[in-house]
């Protein structure tokens, strides 16, 4: 996965807000913490955190006999596999397998691998392309991806190059059959890079790895995408709070209850670079490939799975403020998107968003 440092989302509980949880020891690859109240489980994988907050108090009886550590090497478990299929950042993973294929043949991949980029090019479809996996050319040219040279990082490319680059991506180029677990390139160079995607579908694979346990009461969270079932142990309901897009520090901007939802934040003011006095932000667009220049600064997306919000979120902050506004209407997004013009914000929300702040 990326090593993009773009955290999206905090926590809340009760009238406090948490950051995404440090990593604490266990087994050098994750960790568990327990208040009176919550089981944590924090860990780091996929060049990011993850959290694992479990409520006790409502959970009890499905927790008991459960060992906290065996359910934390479980969750991380569940996670590495994610990042051993996924990875643009792993040349052993499915995904860097499949990129390095001169071929136009149908090739053998796992059932999630095959999901996800099913998903992602029904994503791509409804955007318009806004949303295109094959954009890793155009990530590694601009310096963010895993195969970006060392010469391109924080150096604007040449238009030749950008053109050159666009050439290999399009959606289109991309078959997948999910019935046979295989993926083909119909254009041999296509390259495939799921970060817009793939941390929304290991938030996924943990929730589904809880309720197989019967937990039933619990807040995940990825790289700042989170999704949440049940209730905390007072009986309400789980918080979150989309973060004011800022880069001097991490401030709330607007909270919001997570009721059996998923949540997912696509911004552009961490991960990017100055040249000549212009800001080079990583949200490429992959139908012009620029990075986006326009005033919305941060897209999230609530839906019921996480994979869907992550993928939506991407979409929409590509397609800028009218388009991304009239596409959530069209198909019934919640989405919420902040505005940036100078140092002012404003925040607009489709009308199924409007639904959820109830």
């Amino acid at each position: 996965m990326d090593r993009r440092s773009c955290l999206k989302t905090t926590l809340a509980l009760g009238g406090s807000l948490l950051m995404p949880a440090g990593v604490l020891a266990l087994s050098g690859c994750s960790g568990t913490a327990r208040t009176p109240e919550l089981a944590r489980l924090d860990g780091s994988i996929m060049g990011t955190t993850y959290s694992v907050l479990l409520a006790d108090k409502v959970s009890n009886e499905q927790v008991k006999g459960l060992a906290i550590q065996t359910l934390a090497e479980q969750v991380y478990a569940a996670l590495r596999n994610v990042d051993s299929h996924m990875s643009t950042w792993r040349a052993d993973s499915e995904l860097s397998r499949f990129n390095a294929l001169d071929s136009t043949d149908w090739q053998s991949v796992s059932q999630s691998t095959a999901g996800v980029i099913a998903e992602a090019l029904q994503t791509s479809a409804h955007s318009d392309g806004a949303f295109d996996a094959t954009i890793a050319p155009l990530v590694d040219l601009w310096g963010f991806g895993a195969g970006a040279d060392t010469g391109s990082k924080n150096t604007r490319p040449s238009e030749q190059a950008i053109r050159g680059q666009l050439g290999r991506v399009g959606y289109q180029a991309i078959e997948v059959d999910r019935d046979r677990t295989a993926v083909r390139k119909l254009n041999a160079h296509a390259q495939l890079d799921l970060s817009g995607i793939a941390k929304g579908y290991a938030v996924d694979q943990v929730a589904a790895l809880l309720d197989s346990r019967g937990i039933e009461n619990y807040l995940v969270e990825v790289g700042g995408e989170l999704r949440a079932r049940g209730v905390k142990p007072d009986g309400s309901a789980w918080k979150v709070a989309i973060e004011r897009p800022s880069v001097e520090r991490r401030q709330p901007f607007r909270a919001l209850a997570l009721e059996g939802r998923a949540i997912a934040t696509s911004g552009d003011y961490r991960n990017f670079f100055a040249e000549g006095g212009q800001r080079y932000s990583h949200s490429i667009d992959p139908r012009t490939g620029l990075p986006i220049d326009h005033e919305l600064a941060s897209v999230s997306v609530v839906a019921e799975s996480t994979v869907r919000a992550d993928a939506l979120s991407t979409a929409l902050i590509i397609l800028g403020p009218t388009e991304a506004m009239a596409l959530a209407e069209q198909h019934q997004i919640a989405a919420h998107l902040i505005l940036k013009s100078g140092t002012s914000l404003k925040e607009v929300y489709s009308s199924a968003f409007d639904r959820l702040l109830g």
